[in-house]
């Protein structure tokens, strides 16, 4: 397969409701983000999108044009079915730029689709077609938080994540406040790094029963920490942060730090990379969960083939598309009830109408 054009274009999305976090000092209310589009000498046309958060890999609009602009010079000469030299090929361009890295890991991915008549889930390994994603809430007050709580269970959402990390007190209100509000919901809780040791397991005891896990509750760096959370808590421990690659996840579970690992195609380079650290906590019995950031419905796609091939994907949360505004993406995929369904388009499934 010979690529004859390949397209770079950058696109901002406004979101209809500001995101707070930890880990921000002021409110998202902007994701950037720059879609690649391939097309063949057979007329073939596939996709792929670069979606960042400088918080969490430092990167910036200019660094992943002008990396998009390097991959696409470079890639006219590749063959893009031989994905693993393609994708070595481009990786010596992209060693700052995981989101780019991914983009075009997606659309060569979009391509073996075509090519072999396959959605991306049945590809990978097509272990389920459906499966249920959390949604998450930003760090609101416990008033807020409850309101935005009903607004989503109203939606038809089964599991909320709720965003946490400044005040650890506080944290356990707002978890209690919409566990009395709605009981049945399975509820999560991002630590977005901010707990020591000490208040991690201070959470972990107060809403023991209420949670199904603690996400990243000490720093990124910090594995000592997390691995003292994860020997003491009685509620599951994933790691986000902490987690950047497959070395990383090989350490996560070599030390037995976690029990899980949250991976995010945006953050760690596609989904070459992402299988490999779902094959590494397949090994040691931790669970995975496939994440993202606020990235278009694209990503999502790429996500939740992922997220369907593997069966040892136990957690979901694929919602970083919700709240975007103008997403020039049509995806294949259905969201029913809180349930992400594939569709049988081949490849990632989606059409981008920029």
């Amino acid at each position: 397969m010979q690529i004859s054009h390949i397209e770079v274009l950058p696109v901002e999305l406004e979101l209809s409701e500001p995101h707070r976090t930890a880990t921000r000092s002021g409110e998202l209310e902007l994701a950037e983000c720059v879609f690649v589009r391939i097309e063949t000498r057979g007329g073939q046309v596939a996709w792929g999108c670069a979606a960042f958060d400088p918080a969490q890999t430092g990167e910036s609009m200019d660094q992943v044009i002008s990396a998009c602009e390097a991959c696409a010079d470079r890639a006219l000469d590749l063959n893009p079915l031989n994905t693993e030299y393609a994708l070595a090929e481009l990786a010596v361009l992209t060693n700052d730029t995981p989101s780019v890295r991914c983009a075009f890991d997606m659309a060569f991915h979009d391509l073996l689709g075509l090519a072999a008549g396959l959605p991306l889930h049945r590809l990978l390994g097509g272990y389920r077609s459906r499966i249920q994603t959390s949604v998450t809430l930003s760090l609101y007050p416990v008033r807020e938080t409850v309101r935005a709580a009903r607004d989503r269970a109203a939606q038809g959402f089964r599991i909320l994540k709720l965003k946490g990390g400044l005040d650890p007190q506080e944290d356990v209100c707002r978890v209690l406040a919409v566990h009395e509000a709605l009981p049945n919901l399975i509820l999560r809780l991002d630590a977005d790094q901010g707990y020591s040791i000490q208040q991690a397991l201070d959470v972990a005891r107060a809403l023991e029963g209420k949670l199904e896990m603690l996400e990243q509750p000490t720093p990124a760096g910090d594995l000592r920490a997390l691995g003292e959370v994860t020997r003491h808590s009685k509620i599951p421990i994933l790691a986000d942060e902490s987690l950047t690659g497959p070395a990383s996840a090989l350490e996560l579970a070599g030390q037995h730090l976690v029990h899980g690992m949250s991976v995010k195609l945006a953050t760690c380079g596609g989904l070459h990379c992402a299988r490999q650290v779902d094959a590494i906590a397949r090994a040691a019995g931790i669970a995975t969960m496939v994440g993202c950031i606020s990235e278009p419905a694209l990503l999502i796609a790429a996500g939740l083939g992922l997220a369907l091939s593997s069966p040892n994907v136990r957690y979901s949360d694929l919602d970083g598309h919700l709240d975007l505004i103008g997403d020039p993406t049509l995806p294949s995929f259905r969201l029913e009830d809180g349930w992400l369904i594939a569709g049988e388009v081949p490849g990632l499934g989606c059409t981008v109408e920029i």
